[in-house]
């Protein structure tokens, strides 16, 4: 039943967004499905985490753009906080997700925040509604396709139960990457590449070298795979796109394929996923029919994901070296043991 739930969700939340006319149909689907793949059973708290951590997040973007925006020292000392926050939140399995979603979303705020010609504003009601619309989506998913009752855990988390020592480095890493990436979407001139900063975010959350390295590889054939299935469809359907049956039946069997990956072991759930996001948003935010397609959109895309995974991998190397190289400042004290009195 879990690959006709996240099914389900996906579609439901593509189909409201074209309906409506809503702006935010890329979240509207991949929130559901991000929520759904960690889920076996119903689980508030997990809702609870994806809502608040969203919540709290932009209204922590929209403080420091507002305030700190016109002083850039002071601007980086306040995101390197929030960043080493979220980074350290994604440790603990209790508080892993309002990590990591704190991270990918607070880092796009960021970036698209800070072009004077954005309207933030919008963009994050957007995203709060994608937020709240999550619930019933998932919650109609659960209903229309219960999980039999089985002992299988509830949700699965990637947070663990780590050594202190590995905490505090896998967090310097995280931390460092994430910073580095924020710098350069505001050096560089990168609005357009939003793809491209969510792709370092994705391989950055296993937080460790080897678990991003096995990341990146799934997400450029997820990409890939994603990339091929938009791309056929937009063929397919051509002067018909503008057809919003067709349309929905199209990206419905695109996605059924993807999410039947989804509920497979945990390399195919990457690979799922990276295809999903990758199909959706550029017949979601980039496709008008009739006046705009999504061609040119596609490969770009894919090429920036590429370098964006590239240079990312290289990233985490260089601050996975770094950090092995200074043991002495992830030392802890070590604890006398007490002396037995009498």
């Amino acid at each position: 039943m879990k690959p006709l739930r996240i099914w389900f969700a996906c579609v439901l939340g593509v189909t409201i967004s074209t309906l409506l006319g809503w702006s935010n149909a890329m979240f509207m689907a991949l929130f559901p499905v991000f929520v759904l793949v960690s889920l076996n059973r119903w689980n508030t708290s997990l809702f609870v985490q994806l809502i608040l951590g969203i919540f709290w997040v932009s209204v922590q973007v929209s403080l420091i753009i507002g305030f700190l925006q016109p002083y850039p020292v002071l601007m980086l000392i306040a995101v390197g906080i929030m960043l080493l926050f979220k980074c350290f939140a994604m440790h603990h399995k209790s508080t892993y997700l309002f990590g990591y979603v704190g991270l990918l979303i607070g880092s796009i705020l960021l970036n698209f925040g800070s072009y004077q010609a954005f309207d933030l504003e919008n963009f994050i009601v957007g995203v709060w509604i994608a937020a709240l619309m999550t619930l019933p989506i998932c919650g109609l998913a659960f209903y229309c396709f219960p999980e039999p009752v089985t002992d299988q855990p509830i949700m699965k988390v990637e947070g663990q139960v780590k050594e202190p020592k590995a905490i505090l480095e896998q967090t310097a890493l995280g931390w460092l990457v994430a910073m580095a990436a924020f710098i350069i979407f505001q050096v560089g001139s990168l609005n357009d590449s939003l793809s491209a900063q969510a792709s370092i975010l994705v391989i950055l959350a296993p937080m460790t070298l080897v678990g991003s390295m096995m990341a990146a590889k799934i997400r450029i054939i997820g990409t890939v795979a994603g990339c091929m299935a938009a791309m056929v469809i937009q063929f397919v359907l051509y002067d018909m796109f503008d057809n919003p049956i067709l349309y929905l039946v199209s990206y419905a069997i695109a996605a059924g394929i993807f999410c039947r990956w989804l509920a497979k072991d945990k390399v195919w759930t990457g690979i799922g996923f990276s295809a999903i996001s990758a199909l959706t948003i550029p017949l979601t935010n980039t496709m008008v029919p009739g006046q705009q397609d999504a061609f040119f959109a596609i490969l770009y895309r894919a090429s920036s994901i590429l370098v964006a995974v590239i240079a990312a991998s290289l990233m985490i190397w260089l601050g996975h070296k770094l950090i092995k190289s200074m043991p002495w400042l992830f030392s802890l004290p070590r604890r006398e043991p007490l002396e037995e009195k009498g």
